[in-house]
């Protein structure tokens, strides 16, 4: 269950606890990497949801996990979520925040999708178009699929670069079905 008024509230609550300890960019980063973690485990989510599990046993979890990787703060707010129930939401918490971090920092999140790993003149070609058309700075998600055949796929505020070979091949399919020698009587 994803409630994203408890996401952005609890996130809400974890920015203002950033600011007043002046580790925003620390907790933003310990943020990408819980988030990450949710995302990647999907027993990890399976605990998190059964509310058979205690409580202790889930804080025990977090803090096996995330004890030596998050900041104090972050420590003690992940705690929080687990008091108060909420480690099925941790993800969309995690994502929230860094929705707000971005948005209060003027950071735009792109998405690189390539063929194969993209190399860094390329991640840094990517950023620097984006922060030209948009004129904030740029987070560069990257991530791999094979299915593109080739090119890449740029995604940023809604806007979308398809530089893709597989759609290149689909364009083509569709302009040979058109038969455009045969008369349309």
């Amino acid at each position: 269950m994803d409630n994203y008024r408890i996401n952005i509230n609890y996130a809400k609550a974890l920015q203002i606890l950033a600011e007043d300890c002046g580790k925003e960019q620390a907790i933003a980063e310990d943020m990408r990497f819980v988030g990450k973690v949710c995302r990647e485990n999907r027993e990890l989510n399976v605990v998190f949801n059964n509310p058979v599990i205690k409580e202790t046993k889930k804080v025990g979890i977090v803090e096996e996990l995330f004890g030596k990787d998050v900041c104090e703060e972050t420590m003690a707010f992940l705690r929080f979520v687990v008091k108060k129930k909420r480690t099925v939401s941790l993800k969309g918490i995690a994502e929230a925040y860094l929705e707000l971090y971005r948005e209060k920092h003027g950071i735009v999140l792109s998405h690189l999708t390539t063929a194969i790993e993209a190399s860094e003149e390329t991640k840094t070609a990517v950023s620097e178009i984006v922060k030209k058309y948009t004129g904030r700075e740029v987070e560069l998600d990257t991530k791999v699929d094979k299915k593109i055949i080739g090119g890449m796929v740029v995604e940023f505020n809604n806007n979308m670069y398809d530089g893709s070979i597989s759609t290149m091949l689909a364009d083509m399919r569709r302009e040979f079905k058109k038969n455009l020698y045969e008369s349309e009587l």
